[in-house]
C-alpha cells in the first residue's frame, strides 16, 4: 500500500461535504442546522435570531377556514415550495415524494389523484446521504397551462399530467435538477434547471424545441426564477443577477439586462440571483435579486426606469400601483410601479420567515414558518386579520381564486380560505 493511501481519511471526505451542505442551506436560508456542536449555543443570539412576536392589533376581517384536505407526505426537509395551481373549478397540489392531487377548490372533494414517481434508491454519494434522512424528490411545481399540470424533479425530469384525470402525458429530461415552478404558453413548456439552462420544450409531445445556457456563479442560492410569457416574448432571471428576454419561437435573446453586479471579497457576498419570478405589470417589468435591488425595466427592451437597494428571493406581488415585496429581513415593502419611492414598510414580521406575497381585492396576505396565515392592508401596509393554518409552517406561494385564498402547509394539507369583513 502507498503512502498516500495510508494517509487517505473516508471520514475527512464526508466532514467536507457535511460542511459544504451546512453552508449551502445557510446561504438558501434555511435554519434547520442547528444541531452541528457550537451552533446555536449563544443564548444572546439565539434570542436575537427568534421571530418576532405576533403584535396585538384589532382585526378588520376575519379568516374562516371553508376545507381542508391531506395532501401526500407534505414537503420534507430539504426546504421545498411546491405552490398549488388553480385551473376551473379545481386546485392542484403536490408533495414533495410524487403524489399529486386534484380537488374541487368549492368543496374540497377529491377529483383525482397520481403518484407519478418516488424516490430513487439509496446509492451512495451526498446526494444519496441526504435522501437516507428524506427521499423528497419533486422540487418544482405545481404549474397549470395547455391542458397540463406539470411539475419538475431533482433528477431533472420535467413531468406533464394531463389536467383532466391525472394521467402522464410525456416527461422529459433536461440535465441537471429543476429549481422553479415549469410554465406552459403558446404550445411550449419552460423550464430552468439549477444549471443555469433555459430549456423549451412541446407541449404537445415533450421533445425539446430550444435551450438557452447562463452563466452560473460558483455559489448560488437553492432554486431558480420561474419563466414568465407575454406577447411572444419569454422572460426570466438567473443567478448571474440578470433578466434576460427571449424570443418564445426559436430562444433568441431579445435583451438582457442587469439587477445587480456581484460585489464582495468572499463568494457569499458575491450572490445576486434573481430567483423570484419577473413580475409584469402595466407595460414594465420588475425584478429584485438577493443582495442587490430591485428594478423596474421597460417591457419593450430592458431600459431602467428606477432602482431601489433591497434583498429578496421571493416573487413580488401587484397592486394599487404598488410592488410588494417580501425582503430577506422579512419586511413587506411597497415600492411605487412609476417612481420605484417606498410607500410604506411593515416590519412586525421580522424573521417569520414569510411566504411570497400574494395580493388581490384590497389585501396583502402572507404565511409565516409558525404557521399562521396574516392579511394586512394594501394601501398603507396596516394589520387586518390573522388565521392558524399549522402544518408546522407554510413556505409554499399562496394563490387566489373568486376571493377564496388556498395553502399548502409544510406537513401536506391543502386549505382553503374565505375573507369576511368584520
Amino acid at each position: 500500500m502507498s503512502d498516500t493511501q495510508t494517509r487517505y481519511n473516508p471520514f475527512a471526505r464526508v466532514l467536507r461535504l457535511l460542511t459544504l451542505l451546512a453552508l449551502s442551506v445557510l446561504v438558501a436560508g434555511c435554519s434547520w442546522f442547528s444541531w452541528i456542536p457550537g451552533i446555536g449555543d449563544d443564548k444572546d443570539e439565539e434570542e436575537s435570531l427568534e421571530p418576532a412576536k405576533l403584535v396585538s392589533f384589532t382585526p378588520e376581517l376575519d379568516i374562516d377556514r371553508d376545507w381542508k384536505v391531506k395532501v401526500g407526505q407534505g414537503f420534507g426537509k430539504k426546504y421545498l415550495r411546491i405552490n398549488p395551481g388553480v385551473v376551473a373549478d379545481r386546485i392542484i397540489a403536490a408533495d414533495g415524494y410524487g403524489l399529486v392531487v386534484a380537488v374541487d377548490r368549492f368543496t374540497g372533494k377529491r377529483i383525482w389523484q397520481t403518484q407519478f414517481d418516488k424516490a430513487a434508491g439509496k446509492g451512495f454519494g451526498l446526494s444519496a446521504l441526504l435522501d437516507r434522512n428524506d427521499p423528497s424528490f419533486v422540487s418544482g411545481g405545481v404549474g397549470i397551462g395547455e391542458g397540463l399540470v406539470l411539475l419538475g424533479t431533482t433528477k431533472g425530469d420535467v413531468v406533464a399530467l394531463n389536467i383532466a384525470d391525472g394521467r402522464e402525458v410525456w416527461r422529459s429530461n433536461v440535465g441537471t435538477e429543476v429549481g422553479s415552478v415549469p410554465t406552459a404558453d403558446d404550445g411550449r413548456v419552460f423550464a430552468q434547471s439549477i444549471d443555469g439552462k433555459l430549456t423549451a420544450l412541446d407541449s404537445d409531445s415533450g421533445e425539446e424545441l430550444w435551450t438557452y445556457n447562463s452563466q452560473v456563479p460558483r455559489l448560488t442560492l437553492r432554486g431558480t426564477s420561474s419563466p414568465v410569457v407575454a406577447n411572444d416574448v419569454v422572460y426570466t432571471g438567473f443567478a448571474s443577477g440578470k433578466v434576460t428576454a427571449l424570443r418564445v419561437e426559436n430562444g433568441e435573446p431579445i435583451w438582457e439586462q442587469r439587477v445587480m453586479l456581484p460585489e464582495g471579497r468572499s463568494e457569499l457576498e458575491r450572490i445576486v440571483d434573481v430567483d423570484s419570478t419577473p413580475l409584469i405589470a402595466g407595460g414594465a417589468i420588475f425584478a429584485v435579486a438577493y443582495q442587490g435591488r430591485a428594478i423596474g425595466m421597460s417591457l419593450r427592451d430592458g431600459r431602467p426606469r428606477w432602482e431601489k437597494d433591497t434583498s429578496s428571493f421571493l416573487n413580488m406581488a401587484e397592486g394599487y400601483g404598488q410592488v410588494y415585496i417580501v425582503n430577506d429581513e422579512d419586511a413587506i415593502i411597497a415600492i411605487d410601479q412609476n417612481s420605484g419611492e417606498v410607500v410604506w414598510e411593515q416590519e412586525a414580521f421580522a424573521r417569520r420567515k414569510l411566504t411570497a406575497p400574494l395580493a388581490f381585492s384590497n389585501y396583502i396576505f402572507v404565511g409565516d414558518d409558525e404557521g399562521y396565515l396574516h392579511a394586512i392592508a394594501q394601501r398603507d401596509g396596516r394589520l387586518l386579520g390573522r388565521i392558524k393554518v399549522g402544518g408546522k409552517g407554510v413556505r409554499a406561494n399562496l394563490v387566489v381564486a373568486d376571493g377564496v385564498v388556498y395553502a399548502s402547509d409544510n406537513k401536506g394539507a391543502l386549505h382553503a380560505f374565505k375573507v369576511v369583513l368584520r
